[in-house]
């Protein structure tokens, strides 16, 4: 069964810029990642501190193999400072 992730970010407002960028070098890699079916980062229209991944994994182990690899710990060493609140990473699975 497939692993849905909505995981949402909040920058703070003097470094939208910085993280977006940080963001943005996520999505090749991550899309080249054995198991990952989706990954699509989200820009909210009104507040531009608002980031939103959309994420689909084939299972719980290519989730798991994603939070490991250098790319992800590169970015989870870095995005700290950048973030107003602590990221919200949910997972989801299908129901219907």
């Amino acid at each position: 069964m497939t692993v849905h992730v909505v995981a949402r970010l909040t920058a703070r407002p003097e470094t939208v810029a910085e993280l977006q960028a940080l963001l943005l070098r996520l999505i090749e890699p991550t899309r080249q990642e054995p198991g990952c079916l989706r990954y699509e980062l989200l820009h909210h229209a009104v507040d531009p501190t608002d980031f939103t991944f959309v994420e689909e994994w084939a299972d719980e182990t290519a989730l798991e193999g994603h939070f490991t690899t250098p790319h992800v710990q590169a970015a989870f060493a870095q995005a700290p400072p950048l973030l107003a609140m602590e990221p919200d990473i949910r997972r989801y699975t299908r129901i219907g």
